[in-house]
């Protein structure tokens, strides 16, 4: 039993009411912890703690904090085992992913924002009688919300540029992966990051998280979730004036051109149609394939779906684990049975009564990849955001109907373009409504570039400047010669 605590003020303490939830590890079924169900007097200790640590730490040097992004990452990269198994207990993603994706990220982005505050320019605009300079100065006590899905990347995706920029943080993880920020935080205990820099609040969003995004001395609120929670966070915090970012849901679109080498590149739609069980904000769920090609394609992608394996998290040769819950792959399972009822038929894969996984234990959480044709593009599977491992093909004819069909969702988030000329490729992606395109790539990520959606996919953007400039505040001085 892996029981976590809140991290307070330097210490490791319970909720103050003493209450707990159950932490399952979703490949097993098996209770593994229990996590703190913390409330506003959590989050008043976290905060007072955050507080009372801001002035020591805005006032140290801007070089200093660089040299403690480099020290974090040196400490997280030398116990990436620990993350890979913390990860796996938590998620029930394969060992794969785990190390492949979620401890190398984790690690990266502490690398990549301390190397990347080297380079930063002077911001220096010279008029004809007067020089501007630009000061980033740090907003105060910031609030970190994050998801289950990649838990310790999300994380410090929103730590490394907070801490650079010389804010205290109070940050809450998803009470379904609470392993790995209780481990971040012994990291940076342990190199001696001074106390109350950082604080870590479990607990369940409309208690924790609706208390740190109400607090008053918490000025700035990071938040990357599902839209609908993503709507009470503006809710609360706009009028309160707070800075706040929002990475929100998508409905990410693949699209294939009709000169799109298939064999070339259907192991990479694959990947990004199921990457992490389908459990990716930027995962492709709709595919868009000419009508001309739809037989060809649908073949060989159902095929090469039916190649993955699904199964034991901590096998080498597996591709899917389990989803992050039985009540979430319920959900799931809900859409494949309305895709039935909305005119759709399975290529590949249903429900897991319908076609469960061989050798998992009773009472976990997966489901196989599941490939669903015949849907309208409004039907609501089409549509909503389902967040698993389901995919809808849908046929077009000519370029119009495609993106009526592609920027007909609520959301606008990612997708990917594949083709065999890029430039073709290049001109299309500029007629799509989202954050992020790829050509003839997926999950590509150079993180100097802006991250984040429109429509109900999100406000802001992260990544190299853009993160530095939410955790700061911009200072214009003027000095007339």
């Amino acid at each position: 039993m892996a029981d976590v605590l809140n991290y307070i003020n330097g210490e490791f303490v319970p909720s103050s009411s003493g209450a707990t939830i159950d932490n399952i590890n979703p490949a097993t079924g098996a209770t593994i912890g229990t996590v703190p169900a913390s409330n506003s007097n959590d989050v008043d200790a976290a905060t007072k703690a955050a507080l009372d640590a801001l002035p020591e730490w805005k006032a140290t040097s801007f070089e200093q904090r660089i040299e403690w992004l480099h020290a974090i990452a040196d400490a997280l990269e030398a116990q990436s085992e620990t993350i890979i198994a913390l990860e796996m207990e938590d998620t029930g993603k394969p060992i794969t992913l785990a190390t492949n994706v979620d401890a190398y990220r984790s690690v990266a982005n502490f690398r990549f924002f301390a190397d990347h505050g080297k380079q930063l320019p002077e911001l220096r605009y010279d008029m004809e009688n007067a020089t501007n300079f630009v000061h980033r100065k740090p907003i105060g006590v910031v609030g970190l919300i994050t998801p289950w899905n990649l838990p310790l990347y999300l994380l410090s995706w929103k730590v490394a540029p907070a801490l650079l920029m010389g804010n205290t943080i109070v940050a809450k993880p998803s009470e379904m992966t609470p392993q790995t920020a209780t481990f971040l935080a012994k990291v940076l205990g342990e190199i001696g990051l001074p106390k109350g820099v950082f604080n870590v609040v479990h607990g369940l969003g409309p208690d924790a998280g609706q208390a740190i995004i109400e607090h008053p001395d918490i000025q700035g609120i990071s938040f990357t979730g599902g839209t609908a929670t993503g709507k009470i966070v503006a809710a609360t915090a706009a009028p309160m004036f707070k800075k706040l970012s929002l990475e929100l849901g998508g409905k990410n679109a693949t699209i294939v051109l009709d000169d799109a080498p298939l064999d070339e590149m259907m192991k990479s739609i694959v990947r990004a149609s199921f990457a992490n069980s389908g459990q990716i904000c930027l995962c492709g769920s709709r595919i868009f394939i000419p009508e001309s090609r739809y037989d060809e394609f649908a073949s060989s992608f159902t095929w090469h779906v039916e190649k993955l394996i699904v199964g034991n998290p901590h096998h080498e040769r597996t591709n899917m684990g389990s989803l992050i819950s039985i009540e979430h792959r319920d959900k799931v399972e809900s859409y494949i049975e309305l895709a039935i009822e909305e005119g759709g038929h399975i290529l590949t894969g249903g429900t897991s009564s319908q076609h469960p996984v061989p050798d998992v234990p009773e009472g976990s959480a997966f489901l196989r990849p599941t490939v669903i044709g015949g849907l309208e593009a409004t039907s609501r599977c089409a549509i909503e955001e389902i967040f698993g491992p389901v995919v809808t093909l849908h046929t077009y004819t000519n370029e119009d109907e495609l993106l009526d069909m592609v920027n007909g969702t609520p959301y606008g988030l990612a997708g990917s373009i594949w083709t065999g000329d890029k430039e073709r490729g290049h001109q299309l992606a500029t007629k799509v409504e989202t954050g992020i395109l790829w050509v003839n790539t997926w999950l590509h990520r150079d993180l100097r570039t802006p991250f984040g959606g429109v429509k109900n996919s999100g406000v802001g953007r992260e990544g190299g400047d853009w993160s530095l400039n939410f955790f700061s505040e911009l200072l214009n001085v003027c000095i007339h010669e």
